[in-house]
């Protein structure tokens, strides 16, 4: 008889996230969107005057910031319920009014920006002086008439609004066909015993010490995705052509361009990336080969690169020790934030096992106005002790940004979102490393710290790389068909892993199975903010409490400047390769440490 996973139903209360700090019930969530689609209708009494004069725009703008406030924490609630079971009909029935909701809102307040825009700037300035209080909005102000050659008409701005919902169609449908409709076969486990493959044990699977198990798990995981694969072609090919459709809306050369540019990050920054990591693919090489050195084996498949190549060191963490290993890892951030991280454990923020229906993965999220959320799917192993110290990071950066800044710069851009989460990540592995004399021991961890680079800058760069280079294809009028990503897939599986890896064919469909793929170039934040942790925890540790301190004020500073400038507070300067090669530079010097260990 398989294991099969427990029904959210089954799952004891004290691992369950407690939502009742954003709702106490349906009811008054359902209050919320009523009192927001009210100050709606409020603000759009204003279209055609809302620079008519210093208090009509103070007006439009304090009230666009206070229901956007409502619905942030009306979204974050419908969206943590759905998460939880996404095959509960009520949460998805929520969810979808919400997305409806937003779209509707948004559409109905799309004459705002262009009369800000249609304004003369120096109009603004005297609305600034005569109401002081405007103040407050001057960034604001600044990052909408920074985008001035990419904005429309109030009527085309509301048009394109009014597409938002369709836009979300091949995320969400992805999401329903991935995380509720995929029936993942059943596998023989290590024990000889009948297991059901899910998202939450494929990897614990893949990293079995027994190579009959990581074969059949490999073979029927992806088998599953090869047998939905056009469907899966066609929801991609959807994705990246609602993204063409809203760069060429805006005046966009292409849909790179348009997605770094809405996080004011330049282009270059993307380019450098995957320029940076692609001359430093010989260190890629010698880890892929350090790994079949590892293994003892003829030839190396993709089935073996979750494994640790040092056997028998393996250990279950169960979650109270890693909350324990945790909370003493980030001592170096001080007794504050160690406290706050605490809080979380203590006070139900983390919704931490596996349960049917409940979306893949971990994340953190939340809204202004409650504290940050965090989903996991908790499996005892160190692996997944390291991602809830990183999603505590994330945890975090949005209570310092939170707690520091007024609702409409408190949202921290996604280009730093990574940082925070990566810099508790090494914290966590350089108080391992400096709590071990077993050499097995640090040889395992040190495996740790190299599948993190592996993972975090050359996997996330591979994906950027497709990602890029998919998107660019329906740019050049070419169709995506399950058949040519799989090529494509391929061909950067090859390159990124090199000759002593065996691309086994089931790895052409990987690119079926990220989420990741549907947020619009998100995955090179990744790579970048992986590198700039590096040099941050490395700081902290050398330099102490100045460290911190500056680490702190870029935790609080939200959106209140660009992320570029943001990351100079600390030090990194992210238009350079220098921060790239810097970090390649620390996997060589481990890859060095681990060669003479083995």
């Amino acid at each position: 008889m398989a294991k099969e996973l427990p029904k959210r139903s089954e799952v004891k209360e004290e691992y369950t996230w407690d939502l009742s700090a954003m709702f106490a019930s349906k009811e008054d969530w359902e209050k919320q969107l009523e009192t927001s689609n009210t100050m709606v209708s409020e603000i759009e009494q204003f279209e055609g005057k809302v620079t008519a004069s210093a208090e009509n725009l103070l007006t439009v703008l304090e009230k666009s910031a206070a229901v956007e406030e409502k619905l942030e924490l009306a979204f974050s609630y419908a969206e943590r319920l759905y998460d939880q079971d996404q095959k509960n009909t009520t949460h998805q029935a929520m969810a979808q009014k919400m997305y409806a909701l937003v779209t509707d809102l948004n559409s109905r307040t799309a004459f705002v920006v262009p009369e800000i825009l249609a304004t003369d700037e120096a109009v603004i300035e005297q609305f600034m002086k005569e109401k002081p209080e405007l103040e407050l909005y001057r960034i604001q102000i600044g990052e909408i008439q920074r985008r001035k050659a990419h904005s429309l008409t109030a009527e085309l701005e509301k048009l394109v609004a009014m597409t938002g919902e369709m836009a979300q169609v091949p995320e969400q449908v992805f999401s329903i066909l991935s995380n509720a409709d995929l029936v993942f076969p059943e596998i023989t486990d290590e024990n000889g015993e009948q297991a059901r493959l899910s998202h939450g044990n494929f990897v614990p699977f893949e990293e079995s010490a027994d190579r009959r198990v990581r074969k059949e798990a490999f073979e029927k995981f992806y088998g599953v995705y090869k047998q939905f694969a056009n469907t899966l072609a066609g929801l991609y090919n959807g994705q990246v052509k609602q993204q063409i459709f809203a760069a060429k809306a805006r005046n966009y050369p292409s849909t790179l361009e348009a997605a770094v540019d809405s996080n004011n990050v330049p282009s270059k920054v993307y380019y450098n990336l995957v320029d940076t990591v692609n001359k430093n693919m010989d260190k890629m090489h010698r880890y892929v080969r350090l790994r079949k050195k590892c293994l003892g084996v003829d030839e190396l498949h993709m089935y073996d690169i979750y494994t640790p190549m040092i056997a028998d060191v393996a250990k279950k963490i169960p979650f109270e020790e890693a909350k324990e290993t945790v909370l003493k890892a980030l001592a170096p951030l001080g007794e504050e934030y160690v406290a706050k991280v605490k809080e979380g454990f203590e006070n139900r923020w983390i919704d931490v096992y596996e349960n049917e229906g409940k979306r893949s993965g971990a994340y953190s999220a939340g809204a202004y106005g409650a504290h940050p959320y965090v989903l996991l799917n908790h499996n005892d192993t160190l692996d997944n002790m390291f991602t809830l110290a990183h999603e505590m990071g994330h945890a975090m950066h949005s209570y310092y940004s939170n707690e520091k800044q007024p609702y409409i710069y408190a949202g921290y851009k996604i280009f730093v979102a990574e940082v925070a989460s990566t810099c508790n990540e090494i914290l966590l592995m350089e108080y391992l490393l400096a709590n071990t004399t077993d050499k097995k021991e640090r040889a395992y961890l040190l495996n740790h710290y190299l599948d993190s680079f592996k993972g975090t800058v050359y996997r996330q760069t591979m994906f950027a790389e497709y990602e890029m280079r998919s998107n660019k294809m329906v740019e050049d009028g070419e169709s995506l068909t399950a058949e040519n990503l799989c090529a494509l897939y391929h061909e950067l599986n090859e390159k990124y892993y090199g000759p002593d890896m065996i691309s086994d064919p089931e790895i052409a469909y990987e690119w079926a199975r990220i989420p990741h793929f549907y947020y619009n170039f998100y995955v090179y934040q990744y790579a970048t903010s992986f590198s700039a942790a590096v040099a941050i925890a490395h700081e902290i540790l050398e330099k102490g409490a100045p460290a911190v301190e500056r680490y702190k004020e870029f935790l609080s500073g939200g959106c209140s400047k660009s992320p570029v400038e943001l990351l100079k507070m600390v030090g990194i300067n992210m238009e350079e390769a220098t921060p790239i090669q810097n970090a390649l530079n620390v996997f060589g010097e481990v890859l060095d440490e681990m060669e003479t260990l083995v």
